[in-house]
């Protein structure tokens, strides 16, 4: 990877984003949990949820991940809360899509175009997907209690 590469890769965006992470930790009693992990590059993301009438009332999210999944954190957990099982797994499903060329995820997880460079890096593309998957799991988790 060139120089220019990297720059582009991991722009001054991507960069803000993983300082401001929302909603880092744990919950004390979730209703649902779920941890992914990056096979390749060993990132983790663990997300808490707390439903009520089928929306995402509580959450927390344990990020230990590279640059790229802690962006990807960063805009999840932004738009997590007050979130429908559907419209996360929608999310979860439409950033897949984006990474394989496919267009942006509809808002409020629309600013996970910030990740499109990544488009041409396969071996990132698990660690971007962490924090979406988890959340859909959790959810899931949740609504099976």
């Amino acid at each position: 990877m060139s120089d220019a590469d990297l720059m582009k890769l991991y722009s001054a965006r991507i960069l803000a984003l993983t300082a401001a992470i929302p909603h880092l930790g744990r919950l004390p009693h979730p209703q649902g949990s779920a941890k992914r992990r990056s096979p390749l590059c060993g990132s983790t993301v663990t997300v808490d949820v707390v439903m009520k009438d089928g929306r995402v009332a509580e959450f927390a999210q344990d990020v230990k991940a590279c640059a790229l999944g802690q962006a990807a954190a960063s805009v999840v957990g932004a738009a997590l809360p007050g979130r429908t099982r559907a419209e996360v797994e929608r999310a979860r499903d439409q950033l897949a899509e984006m990474l394989k060329g496919g267009p942006v995820p509809d808002a409020p997880f629309d600013g996970l175009e910030v990740l499109l460079p990544a488009r041409d890096y396969k071996n990132r593309h698990a660690s971007i997907q962490l924090a979406i998957q988890a959340a859909a799991e959790a959810i899931a988790a949740a609504e099976t209690v």
